[in-house]
Formats: structure tokens, C-alpha cells, sequence
């Protein structure tokens, strides 16, 4: 399996540490930077993550940043790619098992090193859930490509008096 990992300044040493666990554990691992702890921009190194996922070259990615927020935006505007945001154990197994998440956001700033370990591990090792979670997927991909307006289930719902 290969991971791609990427940060900002203030994920800089997280991801470090957890480029090194996961090169422990035998899995491949693509660096899409930043390399030092020099201020720069998340949505730059987000975007490649997501990128490398996209395209096939990462199974998987993983992105940090100080909360994990901005990144997890950024990563989400990548076509085919869904990221969830984790800062426990439970939403790193639902989002894989739920979302279908293929990439993984964690805020440094909310997860020490030892539980950013943990939760890239179960993000990694949990297998997608089918049946109605399949369906809300579909839906979230529909949605990528045609948009809202585009989903006939969801037009019937939305009324002029309603969202």
C-alpha cells in the first residue's frame, strides 16, 4: 500500500513522525512536502495529496495541518477525492466504513503523536461499509459531477418554503 502525505508549517513534525511510523510498518510513502517548518501554505500541499489519490499513485493520503480544517477543504475540492477530518479513534473508523474516505485530515494542534499514529492506522486498516452507505456515496459523487440540481430524489424535497 502506498500513502501520500503532505503538511503545512504547523504539521511539519507530525507528519514527519508519522511518515517514519508508516515507512515502519512497510507501507510506501510519497512526501509531498512541506520539508521545514518555515510558514507556507496548506491548500498547496493538500491539493497534491489529494492529487496523488485522484490519479492513482496513493491508495490513500494523509494531511495535516494546526486543525486539520483547512486542509480537509482544500483536499475536498480534488474530484474523486473524500476526506474526513479525525481527531479520535470512532471518525477514523466511520469515515472509512461510512464516507468511504480516502483521505485522512488531523489537526496537530488537536492530536498528539502516539493518537495520530492509532487513528492513521485504523484509517488505513478499515474497510468500507455497504449497503445504505453505498447509496449516500453514489449520491456524493453524483452531486461532484452534476451538482445538487442534478439528484432527482433531491429536488422532489426542496420546496420554495423549505431547504
Amino acid at each position: 500500500m502506498r500513502v501520500s502525505v503532505g503538511s503545512d508549517h504547523a504539521g511539519f513534525r507530525r507528519k514527519e513522525e508519522l511518515k517514519e511510523y508508516l515507512l515502519s510498518k512497510g507501507l510506501g510513502v510519497l512526501d509531498c512536502g512541506t520539508f521545514n517548518e518555515e510558514s507556507c501554505h496548506y491548500p498547496v500541499f493538500a491539493y497534491s495529496v489529494a492529487k496523488n489519490v485522484a490519479d492513482g499513485r496513493a491508495e490513500f493520503g494523509i494531511v495535516i495541518c494546526k486543525t486539520g480544517i483547512g486542509s480537509a477543504i482544500a483536499a475536498n475540492k480534488v474530484k474523486g477525492i473524500r476526506c474526513g477530518l479525525c481527531h479520535n479513534r470512532e471518525s477514523a473508523r466511520l469515515t472509512r466504513q461510512h464516507n468511504h474516505s480516502n483521505v485522512l485530515a488531523i489537526g496537530a494542534m488537536f492530536v498528539d503523536t502516539d493518537l495520530a499514529f492509532e487513528i492513521a492506522d485504523i484509517f488505513l486498516s478499515t474497510e468500507e461499509e455497504g449497503g445504505r452507505h453505498n447509496m449516500r456515496v453514489d449520491l456524493i459523487k453524483e452531486i461532484e459531477e452534476k451538482g445538487l440540481n442534478g439528484l432527482p430524489e433531491v429536488r422532489e424535497f426542496r420546496r420554495a418554503d423549505s431547504c
